[in-house]
């Protein structure tokens, strides 16, 4: 499934009465995956001759090719640099993962803090993959009043 064919099926919505981003249709979702301490060993990009022998997860493999084969939208997010993209794309091809795309230059140090208009769910990597559960927790969002209104109810972050 390409994501040119991905990109056929977004759905256009409109706001007071002027075309905004197309959203999926209901039940795909766009997975971001980080790689290094997700998929494989984490691996520094001052260490990139460790990038083809990074040991797979192979839960992970299992888990996200499921999610493809459903027709969700895997996209690889990386702390990588963009000259490492050759050996990154090599080592996830040499062990059968099926993605649409592969993000480089994922900010480093942790402690992600997203703001988009979409929503977004969260779901932090501890050492395997299960199913997804819901689970309601306390986050932070910005304090308007508008907000709070139209997307309190989104905000339930899925966790393991």
């Amino acid at each position: 499934m390409s994501i040119e064919y991905l990109d056929k099926t977004l759905i256009a919505i409109s706001e007071n009465g002027q075309t905004i981003s197309p959203i999926l249709s209901e039940g795909i979702k766009n997975y971001l995956i980080g790689i290094g301490g997700t998929i494989c060993d984490d691996i520094l990009n001052e260490e990139p001759e460790r990038m083809l022998r990074g040991q797979l997860y192979p839960e992970a493999l299992a888990t996200l090719n499921k999610w493809y084969d459903e027709e969700h939208i895997i996209c690889f997010f990386t702390s990588r640099t963009e000259e490492y993209r050759k050996y990154t794309k090599i080592w996830l091809d040499k062990h059968g993962f099926k993605y649409h795309r592969i993000l480089m230059g994922k900010p480093r140090g942790g402690n992600y803090h997203w703001i988009d208009n979409h929503l977004v769910k969260a779901t932090r990597y501890q050492e395997k993959f299960t199913n997804l559960i819901n689970k309601q927790v306390t986050i932070q969002v910005f304090d308007d009043a508008q907000h709070q209104y139209k997307f309190g109810y989104l905000f339930n972050c899925l966790i393991y």
